[in-house]
């Protein structure tokens, strides 16, 4: 019986994801949009990378899309590489402090800002790691979600 053929890597998606954080050390959850793969599950805000953009370009547009802020200095975090049923990323999570503009949600989603541990669920997966590197940072014991 012959070995199956090997199935090639799907190629990952480059993803830019703003970790919003307030002067109370509140961090940004969005629910994601009716219509969305997920839609109804809590994530950190953002988007796919254009052709040509950066992580901080792709962050910034995006954040401008969908929530109606301007981004000030985007300090970029972690990499963490999630394969969903539907797609692979690479999420690029940069971590952001200051913003002007008031919150609008131009794609019908919901916000709120969370603490440790996040009161809202479902949690998208790829959201788990970042609470959990929160968690680390601020040495949180106990779960994240």
């Amino acid at each position: 019986m012959a070995e199956p053929a090997p199935t090639p890597e799907r190629q990952a998606v480059d993803v830019a994801v703003g970790v919003l954080i307030d002067a109370e050390g509140r961090f940004l959850l969005t629910s994601r949009p009716e219509g969305k793969v997920y839609a109804g599950y809590w994530e950190f805000p953002g988007g796919k990378l254009e052709a040509g953009e950066t992580v901080v370009q792709a962050l910034r547009r995006e954040l401008q899309e969908e929530l109606g802020i301007t981004i000030g200095h985007a300090e970029p975090w972690k990499i963490d590489l999630m394969d969903y049923p539907h797609a692979r990323v690479r999420l690029h999570f940069c971590k952001v402090w200051q913003w002007t503009g008031d919150f609008e949600m131009r794609e019908g989603q919901t916000m709120a800002w969370q603490t440790l541990p996040v009161q809202v669920a479902p949690v998208l997966p790829g959201t788990v790691p970042v609470l959990a590197w929160l968690a680390a940072e601020q040495g949180f014991a106990g779960p994240t979600h």
